[in-house]
């Protein structure tokens, strides 16, 4: 079972999933999460393919924070997480996460607590540079970089450097997972994929495919299915 709602920390989404059998396939989407399992807090970096879960293993909570503001919320650049699950513990004092740990493990439910505990780090850190919010929106209006970089009015080295910190990698692999969750919606909507390649900016339905196996390791048809 999975189920999510918008977090009241701007721009996040909390979640909730229970495994039921098998495992699970999270896919790339530029996005950092604050997580919670087993009475344990880790982080989720952003991913560059499919991360495969194997279930059922209980419970898992999370806070996914919106493309570019996880780093200001965890305190160190997006690359150095990138396709990577770390406990909290890594990158704060053991002592700082055991007493949050402990506060989400004492709450009504993991999700709840999480989401607390998130809400007091948000107020304390600085808001995330707005510059990346216009980055990525046009990416996702499917610009090229360098056209991006023109518009933001800095040199592509910057937007690229950018990028690194705050979605772990350069603008064309954030460009191409954009893309990737564009097509995504669109299929999950019912639109047909050759339509689907079309509006998302792919060249045709065999582009889709290529991009759908490179960034998930599977089909279309599979992983709408």
């Amino acid at each position: 079972m999975y189920a999510e709602r918008r977090s009241r920390v701007p721009g996040a989404v909390l979640w909730v999933h229970t495994p039921t059998a098998g495992g699970g396939r999270v896919l790339p989407d530029g996005c950092m999460d604050l997580l919670w399992h087993d009475g344990r807090l880790l982080v989720a970096g952003p991913d560059t393919r499919a991360h495969l879960t194997q279930g059922p293993q209980g419970t898992w909570a999370g806070i996914r924070f919106r493309p570019g503001d996880g780093p200001a919320f965890l305190g160190v650049p997006a690359h150095e997480l990138r396709d990577r699950r770390v406990e909290l513990a890594e990158l704060w004092s053991a002592a700082r996460v055991r007493r949050l740990a402990a506060r989400v493990n004492a709450a009504a439910d993991p999700g709840s607590g999480l989401e607390e505990v998130a809400l007091e780090r948000a107020a304390e850190t600085e808001a995330p540079d707005p510059l990346l919010r216009r980055l990525v929106a046009e990416l996702d209006a499917g610009r090229p970089v360098a056209a991006t970089a023109d518009r933001l009015g800095i040199g592509a080295r910057q937007v690229h450097r950018r990028s690194l910190a705050a979605f772990g990698y350069g603008p064309k692999t954030l460009a191409r997972i954009l893309r990737l969750q564009r097509a995504l919606g669109l299929a999950r909507a019912g639109v047909a994929l050759a339509e689907t390649a079309v509006r998302a900016g792919y060249a045709d339905q065999a582009h889709l495919t290529r991009e759908v196996k490179e960034l998930t390791g599977t089909t279309p048809g599979l992983l709408l299915a």
